[in-house]
């Protein structure tokens, strides 16, 4: 009897043991996150395309930081190539692994195309910071769960300074500008991915700049080229060779496709200089590339949040969430009114 007791003892202490290593809730098991082991944080970050502009600048910047860290942080890149189906192979693949948390850069705006990989992040209880932001579906489908960040910038502040650039340029320039002289700015519009809200944010929101400010302005064409320089380069090639001189402004989503846009404009002469052959094109991300293009007179500015910047926030709040802290304990950011997102902000750029 003496015997059974203390087998009766020894199996609840194992029981409880055990619930305080792994958290138990009626369906899911969770594993505490893999901290304060001697080893860094393992971080898995899944990239959309790390091949476009900013994210292989952003991943230059993330690889520096864990150099500059490696006793505390460990990153492992993932790169899904614009395919959310290659991207749900991979995240899938790593929750079998060891990572204590995970950046997502989530590439449909379709809730059904990625809600069962999101359920399996979920059961496991690893942290997860998204960027940018992704489509409301998504948000809505994550906003419960504790671990979340959204880390992404004011995507509608971009589009209004884009849109004042081109104020300035208007009201500096306009007897070159209005080339028919009909007090209206006709513009092409370079869009970024379908469903991004991104791309709705920027777009409208650079337009509505412009009307506010006085400024009469009529769509020529619009191009959705997914981010991509080469897709804007030939968009801009086709409708110069149909539209010719009726083009007073060029405006792209990100830089990428801007650098695509000046490229193209420079095949027939234009932006090489001479402002009576310019065409105002402006862009959005502040790449190094583009930066160059306004510093000679062949593109008329970019709005910048810098990848440096970006890279520093995804990692300090990323060993907070990963460590069990507060997400934004000794950093100088702050939530939106989601309580959970934090937004960058913009700054012009111009010559």
């Amino acid at each position: 009897m003496r015997n059974l007791k203390k087998l009766m003892i020894f199996i609840m202490i194992l029981v409880m043991t055990m619930v305080q290593v792994v958290g138990v809730t009626k369906n899911n098991v969770y594993a505490i996150p893999n901290v304060n082991k001697g080893t860094p944080v393992k971080i898995g970050v899944f990239f959309d395309n790390s091949n476009a502009m900013f994210i292989s600048i952003l991943k230059q910047n993330l690889e520096r930081i864990g150099k500059e860290n490696e006793k505390e942080v460990e990153f492992t890149f993932f790169d899904a190539k614009d395919n959310q189906s290659v991207q749900n192979e991979s995240i899938e693949k790593a929750l079998k692994e060891d990572f204590d948390l995970f950046i997502i850069s989530i590439i449909t705006p379709n809730l059904k195309n990625v809600e069962g990989t999101l359920i399996k992040i979920q059961r496991k209880n690893i942290p997860i910071i998204l960027n940018p932001d992704p489509a409301e579906d998504i948000i809505k489908f994550f906003s419960y769960y504790p671990k979340l960040v959204v880390i992404g910038a004011d995507y509608e502040q971009s589009g209004t300074i884009q849109g004042k650039i081109l104020v300035n340029e208007w009201n500096s320039n306009k007897k070159l500008l209005d080339k028919n002289r009909d007090n209206i700015l006709q513009y092409v519009m370079l869009k970024g991915r379908i469903g991004s809200p991104l791309t709705s944010l920027r777009t409208k929101h650079c337009i509505l700049a412009l009307r506010e400010a006085g400024i009469k302005t009529e769509e020529i064409a619009s191009y959705n080229c997914e981010w991509l320089q080469d897709c804007a380069e030939n968009s801009i090639e086709s409708v110069f060779f149909k539209y010719g001189n009726k083009i007073e402004a060029i405006i792209s989503n990100n830089d990428s496709m801007a650098i695509g846009a000046v490229e193209a404009l420079q095949k027939y002469g234009y932006n090489k200089g001479n402002i009576e052959s310019t065409i105002p094109v402006v862009g959005i991300d502040g790449m190094p590339a583009a930066k160059d293009l306004i510093e000679k007179g062949f593109m008329a500015g970019t709005v910048a949040v810098e990848p440096k910047d970006l890279a520093e926030a995804l990692y300090s709040i990323g060993m907070n969430l990963a460590s069990g802290k507060s997400a934004l304990e000794n950093t100088n950011y702050k939530f939106d009114d989601t309580g959970f997102t934090v937004h960058l902000t913009y700054k012009e750029f111009i010559k």
